[in-house]
C-alpha cells in the first residue's frame, strides 16, 4: 500500500511537537479525568459492595459503570500514547480546537473497544454469578480457574506481542499516519485499544474472583498495567505477576477469603469478611 509522505511526515518533524505548556495541560487534563473517574468509582462501590455476578445491573448501567472504571484504570497508562499521537497531528491540525477534537476521537476509539469488551465482561459475570448462586461450592473452582488462566496468559505469546506494542507504539503510530483521513483518529484509537485489550484482558479476568467493584483490586490491577507498560523492567514484572496468579490459583482452592467476588451475600463467609 502506497502511503502519503505528507501524512507520514508529522510524527517525524520536530516542528509538529506541541509546546511544553500544551503538553502539561494535556497531561493535567487526562490526570484530572482519571481522578474524577476514581472518585465516582469509589463512591459507587461504597453503595454496591462486593458480590458475585452483575449485582442486579442491566447492560446499559453496567456498561456506563464499566466505562468509568476503564477511564480510571487505563488513562494513566494510555496517556503517553494519546499525547504522542496529539504531538504527531500538531502540524496537520494547527488550531487548538481541531487538535482537541482529534485527540478526543483517538480516546473515544480507545474507550469504544474497552466498552465492547465490557459486554464480554458482563456475560462472564452474569454466568459466574448465576452458577455461584445455584451451586456456592463452585466458587472456589471458578476463582482458581480465573487465576490460572490469567497467570498462564502472562507468559503467553499474545501477551508478549500486545505488551511490546503498548510499550513501543511509535512504529505503529507511523503506520497509522497512512490511514485514510475519514475517522482516522477514531480508528487509530480503536486499533491501539484492541492491542491494549489483548495485553490486559487477563488482568481484568481476576476481577471476577476478587470482585468487579472491589476498589483495592481495581487499584492493584491499574498499578500492574501502568508498571507493565511504562517501567523499564515491565516485561519481567509481567511474568512475576503471572507467577503470583498461579500461586493464588492454588491457594484459592483452600482459602475462600481470597474470592470475595464469588461469595454469595447469604454465605457465612460474607459475614466474616465484613469489617
Amino acid at each position: 500500500m502506497r502511503l502519503d509522505r505528507q501524512a507520514l511526515s508529522p510524527p517525524l518533524r520536530p516542528a509538529n511537537l506541541l509546546s511544553a505548556r500544551q503538553l502539561a495541560f494535556a497531561w493535567s487534563l487526562m490526570a484530572s479525568i482519571a481522578l474524577l473517574a476514581w472518585v465516582l468509582v469509589v463512591d459507587q462501590a461504597r453503595d454496591m459492595g462486593v458480590e458475585p455476578g452483575t449485582m442486579g445491573m442491566g447492560v446499559p448501567l453496567f456498561l456506563l459503570l464499566w466505562l468509568v472504571m476503564m477511564i480510571a484504570m487505563m488513562f494513566p497508562s494510555v496517556a503517553p500514547v494519546a499525547l504522542t499521537w496529539a504531538r504527531a497531528i500538531g502540524r496537520q491540525s494547527p488550531t487548538g480546537v481541531v487538535r482537541v477534537s482529534r485527540t478526543a476521537q483517538f480516546v473515544g476509539g480507545y474507550l469504544l473497544v474497552w466498552t465492547a469488551f465490557g459486554l464480554v465482561a458482563y456475560g462472564l459475570l452474569a454466568g459466574t454469578g448465576a452458577l455461584v448462586d445455584e451451586h456456592p461450592g463452585t466458587g472456589r473452582w471458578i476463582g482458581a480457574g480465573a487465576f490460572l488462566f490469567a497467570g498462564l496468559y502472562q507468559f503467553g505469546p499474545w501477551k508478549d506481542l500486545c505488551l511490546r506494542h503498548c510499550r513501543s507504539p511509535m512504529g505503529q503510530l507511523a503506520h497509522y499516519a497512512g490511514f485514510r483521513p475519514r475517522a482516522r483518529d477514531l480508528r487509530v484509537g480503536a486499533h491501539h485499544g484492541a492491542y491494549c485489550v489483548g495485553c490486559c484482558w487477563g488482568l481484568m479476568v481476576v476481577l471476577v474472583p476478587l470482585g468487579v467493584m472491589n476498589v483495592l483490586a481495581m487499584a492493584a490491577v491499574a498499578v500492574v498495567i501502568f508498571v507493565e507498560k511504562l517501567w523499564r523492567l515491565g516485561p519481567v514484572f509481567s511474568q512475576v505477576v503471572g507467577a503470583a496468579f498461579l500461586v493464588l490459583a492454588v491457594l484459592s482452592l483452600f482459602q475462600p477469603w481470597l474470592l470475595p467476588g464469588l461469595i454469595p451475600p447469604q454465605s457465612p463467609m460474607t459475614e466474616m469478611l465484613r469489617p
